[in-house]
């Protein structure tokens, strides 16, 4: 294959240059490193190398000034506003940066393009001026005076920084190319040098103007690399720009246009494939790069062009191990490193920081796989955070749990004070602590030790920014600069650009060829990016003075797609076709083009993502020696009636928390759980009717009792909660609700003595362990619980348990006994009730019949639930006698026995969850 480099070079060599005195001038510089390996293979004798310079490089020489980093940019533009705004409106750092980026864009496309700046600025200052009524001075605000203001100082803004920065012999692009163009008649008569400028399409007004000069002066030729296709259709975009080339520069009326190539209508393979989101785009490369290492055996001419950043890392993880070698040519931006999401966490707690910290700010921070190697302690802090609810912490209670670590916690949780000084100190500091931790010899370590050098730089970059430009007055600032930096820093791939596999992007691939290509994320509003206006200059003002809109910058992206198409035989375009927010799941018009132009056999497919068919598999638990060793421990000391319902709910879930003593993973409370509201008022009632075991209760201890209402629910919600968190929020309502429960109950009890019933309080929160005989069990067996009252009401025994929740009379109605031991939903209210009855009449606390049954405080006006039995048809029971518990005896047993029989496996039920 010969590439468009090849033919360059075969045609510089028929001319007998002296080679030493050549400059081969390229859009980019992986382009130039081609041309050096291309240069080798096609020179028979000794020479010295010619020159060979990107494009920015040249003009940089031209220029004689030193390039600025934006960031460095930035300050110096900052500089420079304090010096021309009046005091009254200037802006800080933070709130300037904000459009100051833009405000540098539009300088730099005006200084490339040539654009007279005083008549640019004037032009927009005057539009201003002239909208709707502001041009009339006496309706102006202060608001809009002021936005006049920025327009007028525009002008001054531009000339100001110009000079500055000129002054000091540095220029960031476009001044450059200003200023190279000022010294382009100075150079072309003093060099020796012959410029030959290839593989270029989109040229701005200054790069035209530097090489129709110096073709005009006779010390240039220029190659061009375009299709006759796109050259002569007039209404196709990969053409538009040389297309004007050759219209305007009158350098083509008298000499030859090199070239016009007629590759793109030889036959090619083209496939377009649609593809389910990028992580399907990315093992649809897999699958081509593996297909395509079957047939060719080689990849070194084998190209994979990424149309989005993002996918780099998904493209690595999907090569197949048939591709022994690839090159990266993209870097791996350094914001998406580990560390990085270190110091946006620790940049984030310090700019909303107040006197407490928020702890999941904490344990992100310690959770962190950059800390956890260096903090021994943090199971023990985690440990502090989830036994005391701790919502917030402040830095005394992070620095009492691990004495071990003082000076790393205190670096990560001290108090920067909002101070950039104090910020970049630390931050430089746990560098340096991760840094040591880190071993050079290991192969595993060798990957953060090159991000933490990385940040290491960066930081120090800051630092020193810092101390020459006064300005980064507080944290959000310090951030704002430091996203900056991190958004432009990559982490360099070490490769071989010329073996294997080439991962590039779409503007890397300029003025290379590939045999084989994979493209990838050819959407539309990705290739070509579509309409974006990032500008303060209006899309009119740029038509008048020629500068670049969305039209020119999506005929840029058409020429870069075709280019690649022209001498590739193997092409797999692919797209996403899943609708996305911003991007959409429409493929590019380039798509469509290829489809409707005709010139090619396209096919057209998408891929079938294969998806496992889930089978739901219950588990199934076989009972060894040591599961009935533990089932035997667990009856000795009691089943309590909620792990028996446990069982009935689910037997796997009895097994991980009775078995195994797995337990719920430790979260804290932010709101209120359900339960702990359930605690409070258990535990309030508690402390209200326990005293009063024996005695009648009246209407002065009721009285007595909405007295110390509130203080005791207060008590409460400190001993289980947090006094502070019920403060505001949800969790002041969750507390007003459990005052209001407990008030209402309260009003009911008063309700009914006041109607002339008596009530006698049998006993407050009892607890009761009884003995169950089951005759083929071999071990003894024991039911415990805790009742949470038992009364009198007008002379009849109640055994009462309270929910906070809702619950209805139909969860305390048996209808079908054989299902008690089967139907969580409809029973297991009414199995805890006879539980706790069949314990309280083996234990002797009580003489049958009694009634039992449930006060939901969520239901609480239809008063006492009493347990029912409905078993029999027009026979409905509302007392708990001998038979009733004699039955539920028999289905405890059964239960009990099915749970310790070691035939019987734990197999899990399909829970709604």
């Amino acid at each position: 294959m010969q590439t468009f480099i090849d033919e360059v070079l075969k045609s510089v060599l028929s001319k007998s240059f002296d080679f030493k005195n050549l400059i081969f001038v390229l859009p980019s510089k992986r382009a130039g490193t081609q041309l050096k390996k291309s240069l080798a293979e096609s020179v028979t004798e000794t020479t010295f190398s010619p020159l060979i310079l990107s494009i920015e490089e040249f003009v940089e020489q031209l220029s004689e000034l030193n390039p600025i980093s934006n960031t460095e940019l930035l300050f110096e533009f900052y500089k420079v506003y304090l010096k021309v705004t009046p005091q009254k409106d200037v802006e800080s750092f933070e709130s300037f940066a904000k459009w100051a980026q833009i405000i540098i864009q539009d300088f730099n496309e005006i200084d490339r393009y040539l654009i007279e700046s005083n008549q640019i600025f004037d032009y927009l200052k005057d539009i201003q001026e002239l909208k709707s009524h502001w041009a009339n001075e006496d309706n102006r605000t202060q608001l809009i005076a002021r936005y006049l203001s920025f327009w007028a100082n525009l002008k001054t803004y531009y000339n100001s920084l110009k000079d500055t920065l000129i002054e000091k012999g540095v220029a960031y692009q476009g001044l450059m190319y200003r200023e190279a163009v000022s010294n382009l008649k100075s150079y072309s008569e003093g060099t020796k040098s012959h410029h030959i400028f290839l593989g270029f399409n989109a040229l701005n007004t200054a790069e035209s103007q530097i090489i129709q000069h110096l073709l005009k002066s006779d010390s240039a030729n220029i190659y061009w690399d375009v299709d006759a296709h796109f050259l002569e259709n007039e209404i196709h975009d990969a053409g538009y720009f040389i297309r004007g080339h050759l219209k305007s520069w009158s350098y083509f009326d008298e000499n030859p246009f090199h070239w016009k190539s007629q590759y793109y209508s030889h036959q090619k393979h083209i496939e377009i494939i649609g593809c389910a989101k990028s992580i399907g785009q990315a093992k649809q490369v897999g699958q081509l790069l593996k297909v395509l290492t079957l047939k060719h055996k080689t990849l070194a001419n084998t190209a994979v062009v990424l149309g989005e950043e993002s996918l780099l890392i998904p493209v690595l993880n999907s090569i197949p191990k048939e591709v022994k070698s690839a090159n990266v040519t993209m870097g791996f931006p350094l914001r998406a490193t580990p560390l990085a999401s270190l110091f946006h966490k620790l940049f984030s707690l310090q700019s909303n920081r107040s006197e407490s910290i928020y702890y999941k700010d904490v344990i992100d921070i310690i959770s962190h796989e950059s800390i956890q190697r260096l903090l021994v302690g943090q199971h023990a802090l985690k440990s502090y955070i989830y036994k005391n609810n701790l919502t917030r912490l402040s830095i005394g209670d992070i620095l009492s749990q691990n004495k071990a670590d003082k000076t790393l916690l205190k670096l990560l949780f001290g108090d920067w004070n909002n101070q950039t000084g104090t910020a970049l100190e630390n931050v430089l500091s746990l560098i340096y602590t991760l840094k040591a931790s880190l071993n050079e010899e290991s192969k595993e370590d060798r990957l953060p030790l090159e991000y933490c050098y990385r940040f290491y730089t960066l930081f120090n970059e800051l630092s020193n920014l810092n101390k020459t430009y006064p300005y980064l007055k507080d944290l959000k600032s310090l951030q704002l600069i430091f996203n900056e930096l991190l958004n432009s820093e990559t982490l360099d791939f070490i490769g071989e650009p010329f073996q294997g596999l080439q991962i590039m992007g779409m503007l890397e691939t300029r003025v290379l060829d590939f045999e084989n290509l994979i493209i990838t994320s050819v959407n539309e509003g990705l290739l070509p990016a579509g309409k974006s206006q990032n500008s303060f200059i209006p899309y009119d003002v740029k038509l008048e003075n020629a500068l670049p809109t969305y039209k020119e910058k999506d005929a840029v992206y058409t020429y870069h797609f075709y280019r690649l198409l022209q001498r590739a035989k193997n092409i797999y375009i692919l797209y996403n076709t899943e609708p996305d927010v911003l991007k959409g799941g429409e493929p590019s018009r380039f798509v469509k083009q290829l489809s409707l132009e005709g010139i090619h056999d396209v096919k057209l497919k998408n891929t079938i993502v294969p998806v496992p068919q889930s089978v739901s598999e219950l588990k199934q638990i076989q009972k060894t020696e040591a599961v009935i060793t533990s089932l035997k421990a667990i009856a000795e000391k009691g089943f309590s009636s909620s792990s028996l319902t446990n069982y009935i709910r689910n037997p796997i879930d009895f097994y991980h928390q009775k078995i195994l003593g797995v337990s719920d993973m430790n979260e804290v409370e932010e709101t209120v759980a359900s339960n702990t509201l359930g605690s409070v008022i258990h535990n309030t009632l508690e402390d209200f009717y326990k005293p009063l075991e024996g005695e009648l209760l009246s209407e002065d201890h009721i009285k007595d009792f909405k007295k110390r209402l509130d203080s005791k629910v207060k008590f409460h919600f400190e001993q289980l909660y947090n006094l502070q968190a019920i403060k505001y929020g949800k969790n002041l309502i969750i507390y007003e609700i459990a005052k209001r429960y407990v008030s209402n109950f309260l009003e009911q009890e008063l309700d009914l003595l006041k109607k002339g019933n008596v009530i006698e309080i049998v006993a407050i929160e009892t607890e009761e362990r009884i003995k169950i005989d089951i005759e083929h069990l071999d071990f003894p067996v024991y039911l415990t619980g805790k009742v949470d009252r038992i009364d009198k009401l007008n002379g009849i025994t109640r055994i009462i348990d309270y929910k906070s929740g809702r619950v209805d009379q139909a969860k305390v109605t048996v209808a079908d006994w054989d299902a008690l031991i089967t139907d969580y939903d409809k029973y297991s209210k009414s199995f805890q009730v006879l539980s706790y009855a069949l314990m309280m009449k083996n234990a002797n606390r009580l003489t049958l019949p009694v009634e039992g049954g449930i006060i939901s405080f969520k239901n609480l006006k239809s008063g006492f639930l009493k347990f029912t039995d409905k078993s029999e048809k027009g026979n409905t029971q509302t007392e708990i006698s001998e038979a009733i518990l004699d039955r539920f005896t028999i289905q405890l047993k059964t239960l009990i026995s099915e749970i310790c029989n070691p035939n019987i496996d734990f197999i899990e039920k399909e829970l709604d969850r």
